[in-house]
């Protein structure tokens, strides 16, 4: 399987391509699409599309993996990281890759043993992991961890997901039926209407 991680930025956008073969996890390439700050931000989300669109195009992933998106304190930076990340998604399903969502602590967790680790500690754990003779610059070691991530905690949570869909579907027709809005039984629980 190949897993793609990408770390989105509006000046600094990283990506990462990994493979699984068996137990063992392999690097493939590596990089940062470096947009110019003083460019409008439409230009450089053209340029995300474009670049990423080249990087699906030339490694053919299976499988995307982004971070979930996370508040910020300063609003407007929060809202362009959403606009790139956006971006991101609309790549990954035009190119019908399956977009997995990972937080940034189950990231680091994964990866370190801490959802506390700082990105040189990140960075320094990629490098081993991957057997690296150096540690990638750090928005290119976030979208590595990302993929490293889905290849490690991927399978067990499409399981998961697997298991719940089976089970949703496996329940007799009267039982859904009777659920209300919310889990509720309808008839046993007034509505409260919220």
């Amino acid at each position: 399987m190949i897993a793609l991680g990408v770390d989105p930025g509006t000046r600094r956008l990283g990506w990462g391509v990994v493979s699984r073969h068996g137990n063992r996890i392999e690097h493939i390439a590596h990089g940062v699409i470096k947009l110019r700050g003083e460019e409008p931000l439409a230009t450089r989300l053209a340029q995300i599309e474009r670049e990423l669109c080249e990087v699906l195009g030339r490694f053919k992933p299976e499988v995307g993996s982004v971070e979930t998106l996370f508040f910020h304190k300063d609003a407007q930076a929060a809202a362009k990281l959403g606009h790139a990340r956006g971006v991101v998604l609309m790549a990954l399903a035009r190119a019908k890759v399956g977009v997995f969502e990972y937080a940034p602590a189950r990231v680091k967790r994964t990866l370190t043993g801490s959802g506390q680790a700082d990105k040189r500690r990140v960075a320094l754990m990629i490098r081993a992991v991957l057997n690296l003779e150096t540690a990638p610059v750090s928005d290119a070691a976030d979208a590595l961890a990302l993929a490293v991530t889905h290849l490690r905690v991927g399978p067990s949570l499409a399981f998961e997901r697997l298991a719940t869909a089976r089970a949703r579907s496996s329940a007799p027709p009267a039982i859904l039926a009777r659920l209300g809005p919310r889990g509720r039984r309808a008839g046993r629980i007034p509505s409260t209407g919220l």
